[in-house]
């Protein structure tokens, strides 16, 4: 696993580490199964704090990016159906709150398009 860290890019540095690692663990360069660093490890390793690595962990752990084992360890999870599943219930909940807020359902998918481009820089 190979993380770069950009200190003037402006971005918070736990979340260039969530961000790498998820695009890693999506691109398979980092495969199922894979056991990450601990959280001590790759602090030392970059040069952060042990609390921005161990943030960076938690959301790529809420995300179903990685999943932690207790005393074992903590490893790339499987992708698909859990990641599945987190993006349903997400979805439903946006429609519901956009429902809610009286949007026209071009303006929620409009919305959604411009907030996909923005995650995605394109």
């Amino acid at each position: 696993m190979t993380l770069k860290l950009h200190i003037d890019d402006g971005t918070a540095p736990y979340e260039q580490v969530r961000a790498q690692i998820s695009e890693q663990a999506r691109s398979g360069a980092l495969p199922v199964g894979y056991r990450l660093p601990t959280v001590r490890g790759l602090a030392e390793s970059l040069g952060l704090a042990a609390n921005t690595v161990a943030k960076a962990y938690r959301a790529l752990e809420a995300d179903g990016v990685i999943e932690t084992r207790g005393r074992n360890g903590t490893f790339v999870a499987a992708a698909g159906p859990a990641a599945d599943r987190e993006a349903a219930g997400a979805a439903q909940a946006y429609a519901e709150r956009v429902r809610r807020l009286g949007l026209t359902q071009d303006a929620a998918l409009a919305a959604v398009r411009d907030a996909l481009r923005a995650a995605y820089g394109q």
